[in-house]
């Protein structure tokens, strides 16, 4: 008796217990359900959502007529929310396999049965955020959206498109490592680097909320920050010339079998780069744009800088081109070293003007060592006042660090530091120095800055300007800059360059053939590489333009400047001289004056009274309040221009017009504009014909 009233009693207890247990968790889920439920739901809130940062839209890089360099256009990822509320099981059934067929059409990555299957298991699993493709471009994102699910809206499919710009260079390689590039926010080369600050605009927040797995899907509200799209840079270069300077370079490196070149055109009288190209060959046996060499490969320049060493001593009273010097065979011992030309026996007794023309070694460095060998800090300081030794401060990362030596470094000074020094050795210079040298040669002794950005834009208004900007207003004195150009001309004439006279205009200019010191330079002649260049500029007696051209490892046909990288620069000068009247001496007008002016298309009453104004001849067809134009060759063609309804929701077709009517039609469909260089509309995307919603930005591309 006494023991069964002990388990009662256990029991008891136990129960009693387990009771208390309960009551206190049932007290407890009430409580954070009902009275503290708002504080758990929005902590829960707070863990599964944050504000995450959303890019700009990066600026575009133009070329000097507007066209378009670099730009970023839309990229989506394609994803669909399994458990969208209006997403039921009888839709997604229904819509299945017309949709699985329709995507593998679109994509062709997978079999109508694959998309279905995966479509399916991601359904079962209820998926949040499943990805339907990772790469989708707006076209193909149009058409997707007018598939069966898809058709019915974001709230009843689940769609998802998650917008992000990507870079695109549409004219390929031209320029390629000067525009440069982008990988994070802390690296970037080019031009995208140095003007990162323009170009990448501000970053917006957005609320997103976080799914399994880690990943951050948007959410639609209106806590966000609207990111502010980067302004637009105007560069120097002419896509034109750039063209033709791009492919001179490649079809003289593959004939010449050599490793990498590269090739700088600059305007005199601004230092603009109108043309700059680097080409690299690599494993393919293709020529890519993978280095920088002109700004950023530093070598020793060769006999180019023949022409320095002689300015200096020019300049200083020591030397004179009427000077005569003995080449002594073509050998000259200085200490233990032999320095020889390149042609066999020497030249004899010449004039110093003769042996900057012949390009003669052993002449020239008796010249210069002669005038400071009991003062060579004279002659290093002279260079440096030509800028040599430093850099030219430009806005593009990655500027070599030139070398030059004094006496003072008492390390690698030399007994025949001076000698080698005056011939281009022992020293070391990127293409751009040289050339910027050469340019104030042509530029009356003014030496300017090497620039490649003209501008900056934002909204059609410039917000920065880069003018010329002055190094050195006076590299020497009139009497010898006019001693040294008479000097180059006679290169050209009669000297090394001979083979680069032109029969339309006069070019002046020096050849280089320097030994590569590095041993990965590239290919090998008889285990030597060699570097072939010339600078110059064109036309001698009023340089428009000054051009640089190194080829750096040849290995078939030749080795010399005048035959390896000379003909580059010839042909550049004249495509440039056959494409610019203003350079021509006589020029033939009568027939580009015959045909009518070309002319925007626009409103067509403003068309009418603009061309009855300026007394032009015009023929009109069809009706309508918008036109387009058409240059005849007895009058302008004014043809009538139907544009969709406003309320269609299609985008107008508005290239050919001008700015301000552009964007009347297109702000009044409601449509963001955003408009890239000036003058005419050349090109607008999304493509006209498209379908879009109001807010889509249309990105509308001027050019003159």
């Amino acid at each position: 008796m006494n023991e069964e009233k002990g388990l009662r009693f256990r029991a008891t207890i136990v129960y009693g217990t387990l009771l208390l247990f309960s009551t206190a968790i049932a007290v407890k889920l009430f409580t954070i359900q009902l009275v503290e439920g708002d504080k758990w739901r929005a902590k829960a809130v707070n863990v599964a959502t944050s504000m995450r940062t959303v890019p700009s839209d990066r600026g575009a890089l133009l070329s000097d007529d507007g066209r378009l360099l670099a730009t970023s256009v839309p990229e989506y990822e394609v994803r669909m929310d399994m458990r969208a509320d209006g997403l039921t099981a009888g839709s997604f059934a229904q819509n299945i396999d017309s949709l699985s067929y329709c995507l593998s059409k679109l994509f062709t990555d997978r079999t109508p049965a694959g998309y279905r299957s995966d479509l399916q298991s991601a359904f079962i699993r209820g998926d949040r955020y499943y990805l339907v493709k990772r790469k989708c471009d707006y076209e193909q994102l149009r058409v997707l959206r007018e598939f069966p699910l898809f058709r019915l809206g974001q709230h009843k499919s689940g769609l998802i498109a998650d917008k992000h710009m990507v870079r695109i260079r549409p004219f390929g390689r031209l320029a390629g490592r000067t525009l440069g590039y982008e990988l994070n926010d802390t690296t970037a080369v080019g031009l995208e680097g140095g003007f990162a600050k323009w170009l990448g605009g501000v970053k917006g927040k957005r609320l997103e909320r976080r799914l399994t797995g880690g990943v951050w899907m948007p959410i639609d509200n209106d806590d966000g920050l609207d990111p502010v799209p980067g302004s637009d840079v105007h560069t120097t270069i002419d896509l034109n010339l750039q063209d033709v300077a791009d492919a001179a370079l490649e079809a003289q490196l593959r004939k010449n079998g050599a490793h990498h070149g590269c090739v700088v055109v600059m305007e005199t009288a601004t230092g603009y780069i109108k043309a700059i190209s680097n080409l690299t060959l690599g494993a393919d046996s293709t020529y890519n744009e993978d280095f920088n060499y002109a700004i950023g490969a530093v070598t020793e320049p060769g006999s180019v800088f023949k022409t320095a060493a002689l300015m200096v001593a020019i300049e200083d009273g020591l030397a004179e081109p009427g000077d005569t010097v003995d080449t002594r065979g073509g050998k000259r011992r200085y200490y233990d070293r032999t320095m020889n030309d390149s042609h066999e026996g020497g030249y004899g007794l010449i004039t110093l003007a003769r042996a900057l023309e012949v390009s003669s070694n052993t002449g020239i460095s008796q010249v210069i060592d002669k005038a400071y060998k009991k003062q060579p800090a004279k002659f290093v300081e002279g260079l440096r006042k030509l800028g040599f030794g430093s850099t030219l401060g430009l806005r593009i990362p990655g500027e070599g660090v030139p070398v030059l030596r004094g006496p003072e470094d008492k390390k690698l000074w030399s007994g025949t530091s001076l000698p080698w020094m005056s011939i281009g050795y022992e020293v070391g210079e990127t293409p751009l120095r040289m050339l910027t040298f050469y340019n104030a040669i042509a530029n009356n002794g003014s030496m300017v800055q090497p620039q490649f950005v003209r501008s900056v834009t934002r909204n059609g208004k410039e917000v920065e300007s880069f003018p010329p900007v002055v190094l050195n207003p006076r590299v020497c004195s009139g009497a010898t800059l006019q001693k040294l150009r008479k000097m180059l001309e006679g290169v050209v004439d009669s000297g090394t360059a001979v083979n680069l006279r032109s029969a339309h205009f006069q070019i002046a200019g020096k050849t280089g053939t320097a030994q590569i010191a590095s041993d990965k330079a590239g290919y090998k002649v008889n285990g030597v590489s060699y570097q072939a260049s010339f600078v110059g500029y064109f036309p001698a007696q009023a340089p428009k333009y000054s051009c640089i051209v190194v080829v750096s490892s040849p290995s078939q046909r030749g080795i010399y400047g005048n035959v390896v990288a000379g003909p580059v620069f010839k042909e550049i000068a004249e495509k440039i001289y056959g494409n610019r009247l203003e350079m021509q001496t006589t020029l033939a007008l009568a027939d580009t004056l015959k045909r009518t002016p070309i002319t925007f298309g626009g409103d067509r009453k403003d068309l009418l009274a603009s061309m009855a104004a300026l007394r032009i001849p015009v023929v009109v067809h069809g009706e309508g309040d918008w036109a387009a134009t058409n240059a005849g060759d007895s009058a302008v063609e004014i043809v009538s221009r139907n544009l969709p309804a406003e309320n269609s929701g299609l985008i107008p077709n508005v290239e050919g017009m001008g700015l301000r009517d552009a964007l009347y039609i297109l702000e009044n469909r409601g449509l963001r504009v955003r408009p890239v260089g000036s003058g005419m509309v050349r090109k607008q995307w999304p493509a006209p014909g498209t379908r879009a919603v109001k807010g889509t930005t249309i990105t509308i591309e001027l050019a003159t």
